[in-house]
């Protein structure tokens, strides 16, 4: 990675059967294999053998990192047409079934779902996760602290996830719900720099609690692989649109905290659990959410006005970067409302229509497989 705040995305999809709408609980053979003949990027299995995962190589400018997310996306597409299948991206499936599934054999995953059961077996979800590369010599940890307070903005822009077990579950994202499941998830405890965080790191393993850092399933994360932080706390983005200007405003918060070294420095014992307060009207609400604005009082603050403060704040980095269109689509998101209000609606008006409860949910999923496979322009509306 370069210093320039180098950037890769991870996304991951359902496979669903084309003609039934179904999702698939065992991966065909040769799946994986094919795609990767036919994408630029990678291919991996998931936990679940009906989910996939794309990576793209290490981007630097934003027209690079859309070329490579449409070419991931369409590549893998068309290899799942081949096999008869849809790609489906989405936070959860409306179709899915968490007890049909079948877990990938792989020494990780059987261990994974060893040690946490059912909570493991019940991990039929797809997120996005984004990695940006501060400059060499910054402490990872003091940024993703400064960064925390926006993180519910972030989860809000992404929500895909209505649906679990075939019912509306009248959350935005019930992904992020079901993943609260898991331990060592959620907003991270602040951290007074990368040493204490490795210190924390070191005391995990030394009792044998994880066997290795990737086991922190925080929302942020300084990557262990990588010299990134990692945003995980997103819903995979049923609009590859949504998937980059999410993925640039985190680049550009990330630069923005990087230069300002004092920025986002205020806080008091409150700031972990107002965040977290944030966190849930998220996921409960989408970009309808309205945010507890503990810098100014805290008083109660339309997302709107969230988005407004953020672009305001990361506006230099915006045209350092020349994702000036990416970042404008936020507002676009927040008119047009979420995968999840689009999912829902769509829902709504065949279950008005007559339509029984798993046929409503067939026409969502056939949605979902044409909007994560059509790549549309960047909306250009201020």
């Amino acid at each position: 990675m370069s210093s320039d705040y180098s950037i890769g995305v991870e996304e991951e999809f359902f496979l669903t059967e084309t003609s039934s709408g179904l999702i698939v609980p065992q991966m065909p053979a040769g799946f994986v294999r094919a795609c990767n003949r036919h994408v630029a990027g990678e291919a991996t299995y998931e936990l679940m053998q009906s989910q996939i995962e794309t990576t793209t190589p290490v981007c630097r400018d934003p027209g690079e990192l859309r070329q490579m997310l449409v070419a991931l996306r369409t590549g893998l597409a068309d290899v799942a047409a081949d096999f008869g299948l849809s790609l489906v991206a989405a936070g959860t499936h409306p179709l899915g079934e968490w007890r049909e599934q079948i877990t990938t054999v792989a020494p990780r995953y059987e261990r994974m779902i060893e040690d946490f059961q059912i909570i493991g077996r019940r991990n039929l979800l797809c997120g996005l996760h984004v990695h940006v590369a501060p400059p060499g010599g910054v402490d990872r940890v003091d940024v993703m602290n400064r960064i925390v307070p926006w993180l519910p903005l972030l989860l809000a822009l992404s929500t895909s996830s209505p649906f679990w077990s075939r019912q509306d579950t009248g959350l935005a994202s019930y992904r992020q719900a079901a993943y609260d499941e898991w331990p060592r998830t959620g907003i991270p405890d602040h951290f007074g720099g990368q040493a204490e965080y490795d210190a924390f790191v070191q005391g995990l393993l030394k009792a044998g609690v994880i066997p290795d850092a990737s086991q922190l399933w925080w929302a942020i994360r300084p990557s262990a692989r990588f010299p990134t932080l990692e945003l995980r706390l997103c819903d995979s983005c049923t609009h590859v649109d949504d998937a980059l200007c999410i993925a640039h405003l985190f680049r550009c918060l990330v630069r923005a905290l990087t230069r300002q070294p004092e920025a986002g420095r205020a806080r008091t014992p409150l700031t972990r659990m107002l965040v977290e307060e944030n966190r849930w009207q998220a996921k409960r609400q989408g970009v309808r959410a309205q945010f507890v604005d503990e810098i100014h009082g805290g008083r109660r603050e339309p997302l709107e006005d969230a988005l407004q403060r953020l672009l305001d704040f990361i506006e230099p980095d915006i045209a350092h970067f020349g994702c000036q269109a990416d970042a404008r689509h936020a507002r676009a998101i927040v008119r047009r409302g979420t995968s999840a209000d689009l999912q829902r609606a769509i829902y709504r008006s065949r279950r008005d229509a007559g339509a029984p409860r798993r046929e409503a949910c067939q026409d969502v999923v056939r949605w979902l497989g044409e909007a994560t496979r059509v790549s549309v322009g960047v909306s250009q509306a201020a």
